[in-house]
């Protein structure tokens, strides 16, 4: 669970400006460069994006606009360094469903959000592969596809659950020298039942194997670019 002061709930009325900013591919991945890796220039985000100075500069002043950005420390007095504000943008799905604009911006999110679970995923083997993570942390790395049976009280009972947990391990670790950014995503889409007239050829979510893939130790593994939506947000 993130504490208030470092999450930006967005209300789909009152944030209309700051949703219509954060449709913006680039922006989103601004912000979640920052929100990962720490301040930077928006020429150091340039070089790791691809994409010009002047296209990174004119971005992150959007971002800084509509307060999720903001001027961080610098190291000299040449280069203007930026830093996020908050650490996840949160929202309720309720009060999103109002409008298709909001709805729109929700749908986005989410897939931004697997997106940068495949980017996360050739990272850390990179990593791993490379060196740069020891061997410990191998064995509770991983992806899990679980499909239980579970009433609305129930997936709002497990999100709350995973949120303490998260939490109170947080805590925990924050002065362990050993600790590293994990990123950790969870989903929880409830599918109605298909009957004989689904559509052909439309695969159902886990392919041949409902268990999914919980390797070594069973540990779900990875996080997102610090958005969340739906209980309790």
């Amino acid at each position: 669970m993130v504490s208030d002061e470092h999450k930006r709930v967005l209300d789909p009325e009152r944030d209309a400006g700051a949703l219509k900013a954060l449709t913006h591919p680039l922006r989103i991945r601004l912000l979640g460069m920052l929100r990962q890796d720490g301040p930077a220039t928006a020429s150091e985000l340039a070089v790791r994006t691809g994409e010009s100075s002047a296209s990174t500069s004119y971005h992150l002043r959007v971002l800084a606009k509509y307060a999720f950005v903001a001027e961080a420390a610098h190291r000299d007095g040449r280069e203007r360094r930026w830093q996020a504000v908050h650490s996840v943008t949160s929202w309720s799905n309720k009060a999103m469903e109002d409008s298709p604009a909001s709805r729109g911006f929700v749908s986005l999110s989410r897939r931004r959000q697997i997106e940068h679970l495949e980017a996360s995923l050739v990272r850390y083997e990179a990593d791993v592969a490379e060196g740069r993570l020891g061997q410990e942390w191998v064995e509770p790395s991983g992806i899990t596809d679980l499909m239980p049976r579970l009433t609305p009280e129930s997936l709002s009972e497990l999100w709350e659950m995973i949120d303490r947990k998260l939490e109170e391990l947080a805590a925990r670790d924050a002065e362990d020298p050993r600790a590293e950014r994990v990123v950790f995503v969870a989903a929880g889409l409830p599918l109605a039942p298909r009957g004989p007239d689904a559509e052909p050829g439309r695969e159902e979510p886990g392919g041949d194997e409902p268990g999914g893939d919980e390797p070594g130790g069973e540990k779900s593994g990875t996080a997102g670019s610090g958005t969340e939506g739906g209980s309790g947000s």
